[in-house]
């Protein structure tokens, strides 16, 4: 995996910044469009990038927000085949909510994988039926 050039890296970062200032006014729908245009910026295959994880991370959080559950889960599948997608606390955890929402298998797998990754913290913002979904687990096998 090479680097992206500094020109592009910026521009990645400026517009990518540019989406996260939409998500914190809560404009999610548009957010997804400044990451999707950012993410047709990257060399092919965009996935060999680092910047495809975050990106890609980024639309499924939009997406996950808009409870739009379904696209927001194959966003999340695709991060993972980006570089370190696969062990990203933040990928497996949005993923794991988002399967859960649907009722999908796997849901409790993904939570599981993110709380071994990262511990309870990465749960302390989130709804207390993901982190339940855990501990249920955890003491079944204790």
């Amino acid at each position: 995996m090479g680097e992206l050039t500094d020109p592009l890296y910026d521009e990645v970062l400026v517009l990518s910044e540019e989406g996260n200032l939409l998500m914190e006014q809560k404009v999610y729908l548009k957010a997804v469009e400044v990451y999707r245009a950012t993410l047709a910026k990257l060399p092919r295959p965009e996935n060999q990038w680092e910047a495809y994880v975050w990106l890609k991370a980024s639309i499924g959080d939009a997406l996950y927000l808009l409870k739009d559950f379904k696209k927001a889960s194959i966003e999340f599948f695709d991060a993972m085949n980006g570089p370190d997608g696969a062990s990203n606390g933040f990928v497996l955890l949005r993923l794991g909510e988002c399967l859960f929402e649907q009722g999908l298998p796997g849901a409790s797998d993904y939570l599981c994988k993110a709380y071994l990754l990262e511990g309870e913290d990465i749960f302390s913002r989130e709804e207390i039926k993901y982190l339940s979904v855990v501990k249920a687990l955890l003491k079944k096998h204790d």
